[in-house]
């Protein structure tokens, strides 16, 4: 029988009360024992729902606590980078939500920090673990499609958040683009070198007035000469639309909408289905489980993380190719805005 792990938990809003009861109720390798968050009231609901034992306003609790091996950070973006460097200095495993800041030099300084310490750090891209954009990956992985040549991806969300989460978001080149960016990364298995973004506000007035777009093209190229494209919406309204296709010499691989039933109604007035999964937490329900069981994992074997630091760095540094290409109406290269060139 594995050992269990002693887990402590930053950052009680939603994406951290999704992990929270993943890691409570539905992986055996863990304890939660302990939750932290600015705001009291949250961590304690949490930890009510969830059975944890012990409650923090200040995060640096949990890592004076000997007890505690790893952290999963679910903090608001700014603060990630910090606790990555504290968490590194105290010894704890760590787990973090993307992205680890909107900042290329507090990234290099956590990533460094993680490195002197010696300690394990996974990057929360959850969609590596989908079923479905695994598929497509092992598929190219393996050749079944030959030399891959082309990649699309489409991403849209069923609604735009919020503009005051817009204003504090860093852009949608960081904020949504970066989970396709990685995905880019992952299915095609070599690095982009140059971006090209096209975009604009098409959803919402209020998106352009605090400084964003909400629709937005993004063409790449790749190291090893593959071509690619994401379109990105703010708003789909049928539902949250996630999909991939590697086009190759030999063939093509693709993945559609997840959907609640595979049932279909034929009748006088046309053919029915259901819509997409509504958002992110019903769409990738098993993949953020399966994230974390690979963390886990990796602590219990003692085996790389699968999503390294570096995997959180360069989608940032994409964000910042892409942004740039926007405002500038052209073709970027990654190295123009790497700040260690």
């Amino acid at each position: 029988m594995k050992r269990k792990i002693n887990v402590g938990l930053v950052g009680a809003g939603r994406i951290g009360r999704l992990h929270a009861e993943n890691l409570a109720y539905r992986i055996p390798e863990v304890h939660l024992v302990a939750v932290s968050d600015v705001i009291a009231e949250a961590a304690q609901k949490l930890a009510a729902d969830f059975q944890v034992g012990t409650v923090h306003q200040d995060y640096r609790r949990i890592l004076d606590d000997p007890a505690v091996e790893a952290v999963v950070i679910c903090s608001s973006t700014d603060t990630h980078a910090q606790i990555i460097e504290d968490a590194a200095q105290a010894g704890k495993q760590i787990f973090c939500e993307k992205p680890i800041a909107l900042d290329l030099a507090k990234i290099d300084r956590a990533l460094a920090a993680v490195e002197r310490a010696g300690v394990k750090l996974q990057i929360g891209f959850n969609r590596r673990f989908d079923p479905n954009f695994k598929r497509v990956r092992d598929a190219v992985a393996a050749g079944e499609i030959g030399v891959p040549h082309l990649l699309r991806i489409s991403s849209r969300d069923p609604q735009p958040p919020p503009i005051a989460y817009i204003k504090a978001s860093g852009g949608i080149f960081v904020d949504m683009t970066i989970h396709d960016f990685d995905m880019a990364r992952y299915l095609i298995g070599s690095e982009v070198e140059e971006v090209y973004a096209a975009g604009g506000v098409m959803v919402d007035p209020e998106i352009g007035k605090a400084g964003d777009i909400d629709t937005t093209i993004i063409t790449l190229r790749f190291a090893n000469g593959v071509l690619g494209t994401i379109d990105n919406s703010r708003q789909a309204v049928y539902g949250y639309d996630q999909r991939a296709e590697v086009f190759g010499s030999k063939g093509m691989v693709a993945t559609a909408n997840n959907l609640p039933n595979q049932a279909v109604v034929s009748n006088a007035t046309g053919v029915h289905g259901a819509l997409p999964l509504f958002f992110f937490v019903e769409r990738y329900t098993e993949a953020y489980i399966a994230e974390m069981q690979a963390f886990l994992d990796c602590i219990l074997n003692d085996t790389p993380p699968p999503v390294t630091g570096v995997d959180g760095r360069i989608p940032v540094l994409m964000g910042y190719a892409a942004k740039k290409s926007y405002e500038e109406n052209r073709p970027v290269k990654l190295v123009e805005v790497d700040v260690r060139h």
